[in-house]
């Protein structure tokens, strides 16, 4: 007499597979990102500089009283951005770690919070805020868009693979 053998699904061996190296790859772009910034600080702090002071739109009136001209208050909120992207860099390569070695509760729990993360810098923050707030779609210089909405959908996309369902045995009938 043979025992039967439980067959693991297709999705249960490849979905974790892919949410591992969907997370790598964030993480590592992120961590090359937040590395960026910190060894060649003053590229993307001249970015941020022109964005919030609003130096290269359209200057329309109504809009310049939103410009922020201290350069104090400029370089805080690129330091602040340049930490938020390290801590998600650091919490995305935990997730991946936490994937590779199988703890998927673990790592979808914080591929999740580091994905969020980058989401809220680049959706809210860069798409939201530096776009529409500080008018930042208006110069031809300085204009982030394409790329904060590049990283919104990559994020988005690994996103929604790290909660995609898997572990069931393909003999065991769905619910």
């Amino acid at each position: 007499m043979t025992t039967p053998t439980t067959r693991v699904s297709h999705s249960a061996r490849v979905v974790p597979v892919t949410a591992t190296l969907l997370t790598a790859s964030v993480a590592l772009y992120i961590a090359l990102v937040a590395f960026g910034n910190i060894t060649d600080f003053g590229t993307n702090q001249q970015f941020v500089r022109h964005v919030l002071a609003m130096d290269t739109t359209f200057k329309d009136d109504d809009l310049m009283w939103r410009a922020v001209t201290s350069t104090g208050l400029q370089d805080a909120a690129y330091v602040a951005i340049i930490a938020w992207e390290t801590v998600a860099a650091v919490v995305l390569t935990a997730g991946t770690w936490f994937w590779a070695r199988r703890d998927h509760v673990r790592g979808r729990a914080l591929s999740t919070y580091g994905l969020l993360m980058l989401m809220l810098l680049f959706g809210a923050g860069f798409i939201a805020i530096g776009g529409e707030w500080f008018a930042m779609w208006q110069s031809d210089t300085w204009n982030g868009l394409d790329a904060a909405t590049r990283v919104l959908v990559f994020s988005g996309i690994v996103l929604l693979v790290n909660h995609l369902p898997f572990g069931r045995p393909a003999d065991e009938p769905a619910p």
